[in-house]
């Protein structure tokens, strides 16, 4: 384990003030909201996704990685800070504007802004008054907009879900603590994607089975994503009521009871998407459904990535290895670490789960990616790419004995024939 050699009476965090451009992919489709009108340029509100899926691994690219971690006796002081938590807490409250916000103009927001709505909104105040200057600043360039097309309203809707399929991860920093208030605020983070279900399925079932044939969130060698999606999708689901009707059942209480944490944490999703569409009408419902598959469909990839092919090995009393760093795929490319509170930095989150982002290290026997998640994810998409950059490096990091992989078993006997238990190299 690569570790920083600086006293702890002197070591600072360099990444101290860098950790709030996290809080930017939460808050794209405010700005490409903000582009959009601004310029008149519909186009502009695919931005978010340009984003993630352009910007985001080119700057990681250029910028590289960072293996620096803070010493051992510093990490307590570091969890301590508050500053560290009120970032993420401000990157809670973008994506829920950010949902409501762009939810709002695309189902009529900017039509009743160019029917000049926000001018009479303002008509009682003084022109000269700031107010009434930015709302007829906003309506000018409104109209210059146009009305929502299909094409933008799609837009409008990818974008919200690259941010709330991002927020996931927000939750995912927030729900490995058991505070209150974090549990709280998890939940309402998952609301946008209806995707509650995950803090339990996580903490309770993930962290239990990751790198096992059991596990629906971790992909097997020869898995494409498109089969992947699917399976994680409906066990984890499955797996997180199951594992609330068992808690339930041993408390004495029915599944369907108000004590069951997924009902309660679906719940803040039916209060979000009802109060939206009290609101807005049905003309919202569509940007509902669009932002909120998108989105968990971001979790359930990066959820490929993690773990592909990795497996912890039974012993002889039949229970899985300790989960160790090489059961995570990890990567220090810096850009996608701090806009993803360093999840890249997968092993020393299983190996402490309640570890807080600032914190996470670097293990030098960890398995690396060739990029980082945001590149990656790109390459995921296309099995046959992902096949050829990922295939080999699962095959080396088991030194050649492709046994001990986690096999898809409709691609068992395939990989078997083809590599041997003793093949070396692709």
């Amino acid at each position: 384990m690569n570790q920083t050699l600086a006293a702890p009476s002197v070591w600072a965090d360099g990444k101290r003030y860098l950790w709030w451009l996290g809080i930017m992919p939460l808050a794209t489709p405010l700005l490409s909201g903000a582009l959009a009108i601004g310029t008149g340029i519909q186009q502009l509100w695919w931005v978010g996704v340009l984003v993630i899926f352009g910007l985001i691994p080119l700057i990681d690219g250029l910028l590289g990685e960072d293996v620096s971690n803070p010493p051992e006796s510093a990490v307590s002081h570091l969890e301590s800070q508050r500053y560290y938590r009120w970032i993420v807490y401000t990157g809670v409250l973008f994506v829920i504007a950010s949902v409501v916000v762009t939810g709002w103009l695309a189902a009529g927001g900017i039509d009743w802004i160019i029917r000049g709505g926000l001018m009479q909104a303002t008509a009682t105040l003084d022109p000269s008054n700031w107010l009434a200057k930015t709302a007829a600043f906003i309506t000018a360039r409104a109209e210059l907009h146009g009305q929502v097309s299909g094409f933008t309203y799609l837009g409008m809707a990818m974008s919200t879900g690259a941010a709330t399929g991002i927020a996931i991860n927000t939750a995912h920093e927030l729900g490995h603590k058991p505070k209150p208030l974090e549990v709280f605020l998890a939940k309402v983070t998952l609301a946008p994607t209806f995707y509650g279900h995950f803090y339990t399925e996580h903490n309770r079932g993930h962290h239990v089975r990751v790198a096992t044939p059991e596990d629906p969130a971790s992909s097997r060698l020869g898995e494409s994503f498109w089969a992947f999606l699917p399976r994680s999708v409906w066990f984890s689901a499955r797996s997180a009521w199951n594992l609330e009707r068992e808690r339930l059942r041993k408390l004495g209480l029915p599944a369907w009871h108000w004590k069951n944490a997924v009902l309660s944490a679906w719940m803040y999703s039916v209060l979000l998407w009802g109060a939206m569409i009290a609101w807005l009408g049905a003309a919202v419902i569509p940007f509902l459904i669009i932002q909120g598959i998108y989105g968990f469909s971001l979790l359930e990839v990066v959820n490929y990535v993690e773990h592909y092919g990795l497996k912890r090995q039974k012993l002889p009393n039949g229970r899985y290895e300790r989960c160790s760093p090489r059961h995570s795929w990890n990567s220090n490319r810096i850009v996608t670490n701090i806009f993803l509170f360093q999840l890249q930095r997968h092993s020393d989150h299983h190996a402490n789960p309640t570890r807080s982002y600032q914190s996470l290290r670097h293990f030098d026997e960890s398995p690396q990616l060739p990029y980082g998640y945001a590149s990656m994810i790109v390459w995921a998409y296309v099995p046959y790419l992902w096949r050829r950059r990922m295939d080999h490096r699962v095959l080396n990091h088991y030194a050649g004995d492709i046994t001990l992989a986690n096999l898809q078993p409709s691609q068992r006997l395939k990989y078997l024939e083809k590599y041997g238990g003793d093949a070396k190299s692709f």
